[in-house]
Order: structure tokens, then sequence, then C-alpha cells
């Protein structure tokens, strides 16, 4: 008992000790480890300049808030510049050219006889294009390219890594008089004669705030005339080797908002049929590489990199066109089309953006030339540039169709527009010209209807005499015999037909697309190159429209009237009531399909039909019976002893008849 009360007073001393070690030992940590004076103040220091930027930056902020607030209510006052210097301001340092991250917004408008183009300099971009000889269907002027801050950007890198976009620059504006750069302050308009001619240069100059270095900057340097549709336009780096980043070429970005110029139906807008909303169709990005004329998406979204070069990149819409031309070629180039789903506004069409490679040379001033077309699309002024504009044109499907467009068609159209007619008499006066060209490949065709229907009565007796399915050889047979001696061959007038096609096809897509019948009115129709409507609905009929077209209804009356007359008295087409049926459907057709198809195109398909009815009566009615059967009765001598021939193209004809016959009998015994 003793020994265990010893043992437990030496384990209370023990205890005591450690513990007192282990505090010791705590403290002399905390000595040895504590910052001296010195450290103190510098953290002291370090936590003050801390606290100081929190409080710059929270004022900052504040005062950033406060001056939006005002630049906003400046604005709203009509002070557009007081927003865009707030976000150049947002946008960071700019490193070498920070002297021009800041600036007032200067807009220049040069007016000539055919457009007025207005730049900024703000990005020293084409701001804006109106053409001054065209209005938009609603009597609007006519604004090719759209107002945007971000109509055009060139990329490039500086040595101290910064990306650079010009768009985000604040060019210094010039003028060019007597060799001289003459400052340009304030928003100017300048009005051309047609003799006369404006340079004007706008330059980002390299500094900071310490100064600004006159000797080097990048400059857009754009030349208008006074009677013409294009802007020359060059992109120049002066003194600026050891500033921009070495690169074989530069991205140059082109952007345009394309408003909608042309009428369309409500119910319409927006399709990619070319019979409900042609210039929504017929716009698209076209370019031309390796000597050949491209296109994105006709009618449609898309994209496509191009990555061979590029001699030309074209916005296009139906009747217009915005082109930029290399004086040599692009490096490349990525082509985007996009209609943005959210926009409600009725004149918004689509979105057209380009990123083109513009060839950069750094061991010397470097000098980047272009130029702009800003105009129509008239195949005439397009082919006379020689850059291949005129192939944006859609005018044939088939290379015949093609070659007969723009060596026929058009030309004569041309000549036909030197009298200074109204152009619906030119339609007219066209078709009739058509029709007499195309008179001697007819003639066979509508000389066969008219001998078909001299053997009406002996048809109606060969069916008379064959009524069962499977006599159809014999009886098709005993209708061939008949015809050849009558002096009619189905081929022969089937063979002119297929020989019109390509100018029908032709003309079919001549029309929609000839800007010479933009706006020109005839009789009750305001625009020959749109629908012409008596009547508006107040409803969309689906494949209709929500009008009434007068001349789509005059075409559709005279191709029922036309259908009528061709199918009395064709015992053929008597025997299948399908095809009956189809040729009766077509004017139908017809009528919903062309509704919405340019009033110029309906005009001359109801011209073409009504000339067309006029020489198969004529043909008919000096076709003499007498004649056709004296024929008959002369070959029946001639060959009244001699055993007929048949062709090859008969026999195989036979052939297949004979192989129809069998199969249906098997398909009845079954």
């Amino acid at each position: 008992m003793a020994y265990c009360n010893d043992y437990k007073k030496d384990m209370n001393k023990n205890s005591i000790v450690g513990l007192v070690l282990i505090f010791a030992i705590f403290v002399g940590y905390m000595w040895w480890v504590a910052p001296s004076k010195e450290e103190i103040a510098e953290r002291q220091r370090v936590n003050d300049s801390i606290r100081a930027a929190y409080m710059d930056s929270v004022a900052y902020a504040d005062s950033v808030a406060a001056v939006k607030a005002h630049l906003d209510s400046l604005a709203m006052q009509g002070d557009t510049s007081a927003q865009r210097l707030l976000q150049r301001h947002q946008r960071g340092d700019m490193g070498v050219f920070n002297a021009s991250a800041f600036g007032d917004t200067v807009n220049v408008t040069v007016k000539n006889e055919r457009m007025a183009v207005t730049f900024t300099n703000m990005g020293a971009q084409v701001r804006e294009v109106v053409l001054s000889e065209y209005t938009t269907y609603d009597s609007l002027p006519l604004q090719l390219i759209s107002p945007a801050d971000d109509n055009m950007n060139l990329i490039f890198s500086t040595e101290d890594t910064r990306v650079i976009n010009t768009k985000d620059l604040v060019f210094v504006p010039y003028r060019e008089y007597g060799g001289k750069l003459l400052s340009i302050d304030t928003d100017s308009v300048y009005q051309l004669a047609s003799n006369e001619a404006i340079d004007l240069h706008f330059r980002a100059y390299v500094g900071d705030s310490n100064g600004t270095s006159m000797d080097r900057y990048v400059e857009f340097h754009y030349v208008l005339g006074g009677d013409e549709y294009d802007v020359n336009f060059e992109i120049n780096f002066h003194g600026l080797k050891n500033v921009v980043r070495a690169t074989d070429y530069m991205d140059f970005e082109w952007h345009n908002r394309m408003n909608r110029q042309e009428k369309v139906d409500a119910g319409s807008r927006g399709s990619r049929n070319r019979q409900k909303d042609p210039e929504k169709f017929y716009s698209s990005i076209y370019y031309k590489a390796d000597a050949d004329v491209d296109e994105v998406g006709r009618g449609r979204d898309g994209e496509k990199n191009v990555k061979t070069r590029v001699e030309w990149v074209a916005f296009k819409q139906q009747f217009f066109a915005a082109i930029l031309v290399a004086d040599s070629t692009f490096e490349n180039a990525y082509l985007k089309q996009e209609a943005a789903k959210d926009v409600k506004d009725p004149h918004y069409l689509c979105d057209m953006s380009s990123t083109i490679g513009l060839t950069y040379d750094n061991e010397r001033d470097c000098s980047m030339g272009m130029h702009f077309y800003f105009g129509p699309t008239k195949y005439r002024d397009l082919r006379a540039m020689h850059r291949g504009f005129e192939k944006m044109l859609p005018l044939g499907w088939w290379i015949f169709s093609k070659f007969v467009s723009r060596y026929l068609i058009i030309p004569v159209f041309n000549f036909l527009e030197t009298f200074n007619w109204n152009y619906g008499i030119i339609i007219i006066v066209f078709t009739i010209l058509l029709r007499l060209v195309l008179f001697p490949l007819t003639f066979k065709s509508y000389q066969g209807s008219a001998i078909m229907r001299i053997l009406k009565p002996e048809m109606e007796e060969l069916n008379k005499k064959y009524p069962n399915p499977e006599q159809a050889l014999q009886k098709q047979q005993e209708m061939s015999k008949l015809q050849k001696k009558a002096g009619y061959s189905p081929v022969a007038g089937c063979l002119p037909v297929l020989l019109q096609m390509p100018i029908l096809t032709a003309m079919f897509m001549f029309y929609p697309v000839a800007i010479e019948l933009r706006q020109k009115p005839f009789l009750w129709c305001q625009d020959l190159s749109t629908y012409d409507s008596i009547l508006d609905l107040g409803f969309n009929i689906p494949l209709y429209g929500d009008h009434v077209s007068l001349f789509c209804l005059l075409m559709f009356g005279m191709q029922f009237f036309y259908t009528w007359y061709t199918m009395r008295g064709q015992q053929a087409q008597a025997n299948m009531p399908g095809m009956k049926f189809m040729m009766y459907f077509m004017p139908f057709m017809m009528l919903f399909m062309f509704n919405s198809m340019a009033a110029g195109l309906n005009l001359y398909y109801f011209c073409s039909l009504t000339i067309t009815m006029l020489q198969m009566v004529l043909i008919r009615r000096f076709t003499s019976e007498k004649k056709v059967r004296a024929r008959m009765a002369a070959y029946d001598n001639k060959h009244k002893n001699t055993p007929q021939k048949k062709s090859s193209f008969q026999k195989r004809l036979e052939q297949m008849q004979r192989m129809t016959e069998e199969m249906q009998k098997q398909q009845n015994r079954r």
C-alpha cells in the first residue's frame, strides 16, 4: 500500500515537470518566429496598399457608373458619340495605339450622281451606302450597306502581343486637296460633280499619353468618283515595321445586314421557294476562286471556308450587290450567310459576313489594294467590268440555256430598250419576235395536231375495231400506219418541242432577275419585276398567297383554253383519262405557282400562249383535209404491192408492247 502511494507521487511530479517544459518550448518557439520591427512595418505597408487599391477600385467603379449614367442621359438626348466613348474606354489598354483609342465621332458623307457613301472615323469604316437612283418597294431610300459598328474590321497583332481591331480605333480623317491633307474635324458632306473625285484618308497613329508619332500609322484610303458605283480602297501601314508583328496575312472582316428591297406577301416572307420569295431565293454570297464563280447557299443559311486564293467576294441580293475586289488576289476567305430568327423587322433579310486574308509584308511599308462596287446587277454593266461578275446572275440550268440568255435574249432585250418604249410593250414585242423565230420548230407539231383532228373518224373506227386491252398492239400498229399515210410523225412533232426547252428555260430564268423591269409600270401593274395585285385578300391561302394577280389570272385562263382546244378531237388522250386529267390540272397548278411571280414573266407567258393559240388556229384552218386525203390515197397506191418495211425503232417499240401485254396477261391469270 505504501509502495502505491509513493508511485503516484512520482507520477504527479513528472507530469508537472513535462507540462512546464512543453510550455517553455512553445514560448521559446513563438519568440523565435516572431517578426522583427522592420517586417511588421513592411507588412503594414502592404496591407495599407491593398486597402488603398480596393478603395480606388470601388471609387473607379462608382465613377464609371456615374459617367455611364451621364453618358446614357446624353445618348437619350441624341449624343450618340457619348456611349461609343465609354465603350472604347472599357475595352482596355490599346498599347502603342493608345493615342487612337479615344476621340469624337466624325462622319463624312460623299454624294455623287449615283450614290451617297458615309464614312466614319470610328474604325475608318464604310458606314452606309444609299443608292440615289433607286428606292425600296415602299418608296424608302435604298440602303445597300446598313449602319453598324462592325461593318469593317482589320485584325493584327503588335510586338507586345496585343491584338488590335481597327473597329476599336478612332482614326483621324483627312481630305486630300491640292496635294495636301486637310483635317476634317466635324461631320461633313461633299457633293461631287460628274467629273470630280475625292480622296479621303483615315489614319490611326501610334502613340500614348506622352505624345503621338505622326509618321507611324495605319491608314484607310478611299477614292470616290463623281459618276460611278466604285470606291477605291487601300490599307496602308507606314513606319510600323517594329510595331506590327510579322505575319504572312491579316484577317479583314466585312459584314453587312442585308435589307429587304423588294415586295413580298406576308405569308411568303422568308420562304426559300423561288415563286414565293424571289429576293430571299436569289440572295447569296458569291466569290471567284480558281477562275470559277461559286456561291455559299442561294436562299438559305450556309458557310464556306475557301482555302484557295480569291479574286472577289460579293454580297448579292435579287437586283443589287456589294462587291469587294482585290487588286491581285486575297489569300483566303471564310464566308457565312445567316438569317436571324428573332428579328421582327419586315425590312430585314439576312446577315452576310466574310473574313478575308490580306497579304502582308513586314519588311517595308505595306499597301493592300482593293476596291468596292456598290450598285445594280445589270448584266451588260457587270460584264463590261471583265471580272466575271455577270456569272452571279442565274440565267439557266443548262449550258445551252445560259448561252441563249447571254447571247440572244439579253442583247435583243437591250436593243428594244433603245426605242424608249414602255417595258410592257417591250415584253410583248419581244414575245412576238421570239414566237416568230420558233415558228419553224413548232410548225410540224401544230400541223400534226391539225392532221390528227382530220383523222379523228378513222381513229374512232380503230378503237371500235380493237376494244380489248389485249389488242392494244394491233391497234397501235394500225394507228401508226394511218398516221404515216397522212404524213404525220409523232417523233417529228415532239422533237421541236424539246429543242425549244432551253429557250423557254432561259426566259423563265431571265425575267425574275432582270433589273430593267424593276419598278417599271404597265397598265394596272406598278412594278413588272414583282407580282401585280388587284385584290389584297387580307389573309394567306397556303401555296397561293394573300393577293390576286391579274396577269396570273389571264395566263391561267389562256392556258386552260389552250388545253381545252388542243385536247379536242385527240382520240389518243381519250383513251388515257389520267393523262387528260393531268393536262387540265396543269393550268390550276400554274395558277398557284405563278401568283407571286414577276408580273413581267406572267405577261410573257400570257402573250406567248395567245400567239401560240393564234398560230395553231391558223394552221388548222389552212390544213386542207382534201390534201391530207389525197396524200393518203397516193401512199396507198405507191405501197399497194410493196411490203412495208419497219424501222428498228418501230421493231423495238412493238417488242416492248408485246412484253407489256404478256405481263398484263400473267397478272390477269393470277
